[in-house]
């Protein structure tokens, strides 16, 4: 990914907002040129296709994630900080309007009609997340700073739902206090603490 140029690295930033503002059908390479200010031609050097440009775009994505998470997990040793963390970064994307949609939750209600090659990276994406949250939730819960439910992934599947849910939902009103709105109770419902003494199945 290092290795890629400037020009390439405006292509791919440029699909990314016209994916956010329309779906994978809701641009083209004249939609890209026009913005970015290069021939089409241009576009096809360095993405042949449009499945190449958007595969090349959702593995970046995922890699930005991914490193994201790790510096979390640097930055924040406490397991609800860290989810706390995570819904605040979207929060307040959504706010500023810098990144108002998970490229990846949007993309995933189109799967049905995606090219395949951008599927298995959208998955990727998810199994990625939620093996991030799991691994928080679970040792949360293990330390009893996290009251969970039912088993770690069910949550952490219920957490990236509810996540992407507040997104949708911020996005139908208009309104990004929505966001906080739907994801504070579940944030507040993790936070119940346990007695330290307490024994929890996990299984």
């Amino acid at each position: 990914m290092s290795n890629l140029s400037t020009t390439a690295d405006d292509i791919l930033a440029c699909a990314r907002s016209l994916i956010v503002a329309g779906g994978y059908n809701g641009f083209s390479y004249a939609d890209i040129a026009d913005v970015v200010g290069i021939r089409k031609a241009s576009i096809h050097h360095h993405f042949p296709g449009k499945v190449d440009l958007v595969r090349t775009l959702v593995a970046r994505y995922r890699e930005e994630a991914e490193a994201g998470m790790a510096n979390l997990e640097l930055q924040v040793s406490d397991p609800l900080e860290q989810l706390r963390s995570y819904a605040g970064y979207w929060e307040a994307c959504i706010a500023d309007a810098s990144a108002p949609f998970c490229v990846c939750a949007l993309l995933a209600s189109q799967l049905p009609v995606l090219p395949e090659e951008v599927g298995l990276e959208v998955r990727a994406h998810f199994r990625s997340l939620s093996a991030w949250l799991t691994s928080v939730l679970e040792r949360g819960a293990r330390h009893g700073q996290l009251q969970l439910m039912s088993t770690p992934r069910a949550e952490a599947e219920a957490f990236m739902a509810t996540v992407h849910g507040a997104m949708l939902s911020a996005r139908a009103y208009g309104d990004p206090k929505i966001f906080g709105a739907v994801t504070g109770p579940l944030l507040q419902r993790l936070a119940r603490r346990f007695p330290p003494d307490t024994v929890l199945d996990l299984k």
